[in-house]
C-alpha cells in the first residue's frame, strides 16, 4: 500500500512540474508573440509611410492641387489594414472588426461611468479566456489603438475610450514631427502616459 502511495505521490509531482513548465513556456511565447505583433506593426507604419511620401511627391508633380494631395481613407477597412490615425467625422468603420470591438467594450464603459479597462478586463468583456495568450493577443491592438488617437492608454495601463487628434507628418516634409492634443478633461483627468508614436 505504502509503494502504492509513493508511485501515485512522484507522479503527482512530475505532473505538477510538468504544469508549471508549461506554463513558464505560455508566458515566454506570449511575450514573444508581442514582440514581433509590434515589429510587423513597424514595419507596415514604414511601408504606408513610405508610399504616402510618394503618392504625395507625384500629385504634386502631376496636378499641384491640394485636392489632389489629401488621402482618401475607405469607409471599410480592406484586409490587411492598419489602423488610421484618428482625425474629427473619421467613422470606426474603417478600422478592422477586432479593433472594433475593442473600442465598442471601451464605449459602453464610458457610457454607462465606469472607469478605464486593463487588457485582461477587456478580453473578459469580449468573451475571450483571460489565458496570457489571449490577454498578450490583445494588449498590442489596444496599444495600437492609443497610439494612433482612438483610446486614451492611462498611466496604470487601462485604456478608456477617449479620442485625440494625432497628427501626421505629409510626405513631402521629413521635419515636420508628430504631436498629440488631448481634447479639454475635467482637471481631475488621471495623468497619461505619452502616445509611443509621439515621443
Amino acid at each position: 500500500m505504502a509503494s502504492v502511495l509513493g508511485t501515485l505521490e512522484e507522479r503527482e509531482t512530475a505532473a505538477r512540474v510538468r504544469v508549471e513548465g508549461l506554463r513558464e513556456e505560455a508566458a515566454r511565447l506570449a511575450e514573444v508573440l508581442e514582440a514581433a505583433e509590434i515589429e510587423l506593426d513597424r514595419r507596415v507604419i514604414a511601408r504606408e509611410e513610405l508610399v504616402k511620401a510618394l503618392t504625395a511627391s507625384a500629385a504634386k508633380t502631376t496636378a499641384g492641387t491640394e485636392a489632389e494631395e489629401k488621402a482618401v481613407l475607405p469607409l471599410a477597412p480592406a484586409p490587411g489594414s492598419t489602423v488610421p490615425p484618428w482625425r474629427e467625422g473619421l467613422p470606426v468603420t474603417v478600422l478592422a472588426p477586432d479593433y472594433q470591438r475593442i473600442l465598442g467594450v471601451l464605449e459602453q464603459q464610458r457610457s454607462t461611468g465606469h472607469g478605464p479597462l486593463r487588457a485582461k478586463e477587456i478580453a473578459m468583456e469580449l468573451g475571450l479566456d483571460a489565458m496570457p495568450a489571449k490577454v498578450e493577443g490583445l494588449r498590442p491592438k489596444a496599444r495600437r489603438l492609443a497610439e494612433r488617437g482612438w483610446l486614451l492608454l492611462e498611466a496604470s495601463g487601462a485604456f478608456s475610450a477617449v479620442r485625440r487628434t494625432v497628427a501626421v507628418p505629409d510626405g513631402g516634409s521629413s521635419s515636420t514631427t508628430r504631436t498629440c492634443a488631448l481634447p479639454p478633461t475635467a482637471s481631475a483627468a488621471p495623468r497619461t502616459l505619452p502616445c509611443r508614436r509621439c515621443a
